[in-house]
């Protein structure tokens, strides 16, 4: 290093001056100044104004470690890497925030079998820390023992995980129309945490999340309170109370608490079959819908007294209906929330006229019949074509081969009529 060697010669120029004036280059070599004769320089300045050459220091430069700050969730395993270009001879070391040396080199200098070598060259030192607490969060050290001792700085910062929420404030059951308040809880969160409310797929706009720092100084509870009016489409929705927080990557961590909502019944007929008929069966069924489900039902007919059926079956049944049975018709559902009243208008129609089994068998019957018949004409047609194309082709050959030739009308055939020789005459005509 040429520093130590300069120093007499600095202080010798500081005192006395140099002739015609000299200073130190930026490359390490003297130059000429305008000064005045016997003008004195200050010790410290003469002694600052000492310039390393260019080739010190880049050789600084290349003997300074270097690390990268990193974030670990709490329970995970975090790597610490450094690296130096130039090592002059000296071993790298990692020291944890209480400047414990954790490694030198490759030789392990702390029990804890948490922290394993990852690498070690000449250039580089890595170890990890595996199964990472709340505690290991701090500045570790790298250094190398050059002359001087130069060092770099990693960051490591711990997230601490938050617990699953706690939704509570909920009693048994709601009525409609009621309004309710719940809160949310989660604690050990690093730094603070989110929470947020729906209900279903709606999101629910509850109070700002409130934080407060735990006992142990690092992690954080994080609260929220969600008040609403609840509705009888309401009833068995979950109310949803989610925690969102950096540690967890995107991970859903929520809780859910299903409500039920207590309101008035409702109701409505229907009729089965949907088109009754005089002489059919009938049932009037009355669905109720509720919360609790109606537990009786009272059927009445306009213009008739007393009430015609209540009971806890919702069907009105009807055996043999008659035009009598027509008329408007209410259900009343009931529960212990309320009663409801539906009505419904039957018009009996007239019977229709139904099929016997027996007409229904002789049409298919007759039909197959019908069928057959025209296959048979069809067969009948092309037979009786074909033979007469047939004749008239044997009778063209006989009337060439005869004197008497027919006109062209008529031709008159000689057949001999069997074996006592009487001769019969035929006419055909062609």
């Amino acid at each position: 290093m040429g520093g130590p060697s300069a120093l007499p010669l600095l202080l010798l120029l500081a005192c006395c001056g140099a002739p015609g004036g000299a200073n130190l280059s930026q490359d390490g070599y003297w130059q000429e100044q305008d000064l005045e004769l016997g003008t004195l320089a200050p010790l410290g300045e003469a002694i600052s104004s000492t310039v390393w050459s260019s080739s010190d220091m880049l050789a600084s430069q290349d003997s300074q470690p270097w690390t990268s700050d990193e974030t670990v969730v709490a329970g995970g395993t975090v790597v610490l890497k450094c690296q130096v270009k130039d090592h002059e001879d000296s071993s790298l070391q990692w020291s944890n925030p209480a400047q414990q040396t954790l490694y030198f080199g490759e030789k392990r200098a702390l029990r804890d079998n948490r922290i394993q070598l990852v690498r070690s060259t000449p250039h580089e030192l890595s170890i990890s820390i595996s199964n990472v607490a709340l505690a290991d969060e701090g500045e570790y050290t790298c250094s190398i023992f050059t002359m001087p001792v130069r060092t770099a700085k990693s960051l490591v910062t711990v997230l601490g995980i938050p617990q699953k929420p706690i939704i509570t404030g909920y009693k048994s059951s709601l009525r409609e129309k009621e309004t309710t308040t719940l809160n949310c809880q989660s604690s050990g969160s690093k730094p603070a945490a989110q929470l947020t409310w729906r209900k279903g797929d709606q999101e629910l706009h509850g109070e700002p999340t409130r934080v407060q720092e735990d006992p142990n100084g690092k992690t954080f509870t994080v609260s929220s309170a969600v008040t609403f009016q609840v509705s009888r489409e309401d009833d068995g929705a979950d109310i949803v109370c989610s925690v969102n927080h950096e540690s967890l990557k995107g991970a859903d961590r929520s809780t859910s608490q299903r409500i039920e909502v207590l309101y008035t019944p409702t109701a409505k007929i229907r009729p089965d079959p949907p088109h009754p008929r005089e002489g059919q069966k009938l049932l009037l069924h009355c669905e109720g819908r509720g919360n609790p489900v109606p537990q009786q039902y009272l059927w009445e007919k306009e213009g008739s007294v007393p009430p015609l059926k209540m009971t806890q079956e919702s069907a009105l049944i009807f055996p043999f209906l008659n035009k009598s049975d027509s008329g408007t018709y209410g259900c009343t559902a009931t529960s212990n929330m309320g009663s409801y009243k539906a009505y419904y208008t039957l018009n009996v129609n007239d019977p229709s006229p139904v099929p016997s089994s027996s007409s229904t068998y002789h049409a298919v019957i007759g039909g197959v019949v019908a069928f057959i018949v025209f296959l048979l004409l069809i067969l009948l047609i092309f037979l009786g074509h074909y033979l007469i194309r047939h004749k008239g082709t044997y009778l063209t050959h006989e009337a060439k081969g005869s004197d008497d030739a027919p006109d062209a009308d008529t031709a008159i055939i000689n057949a001999e009529g069997g074996q006592s020789g009487g001769d019969d005459k035929k006419e055909y005509f062609i």
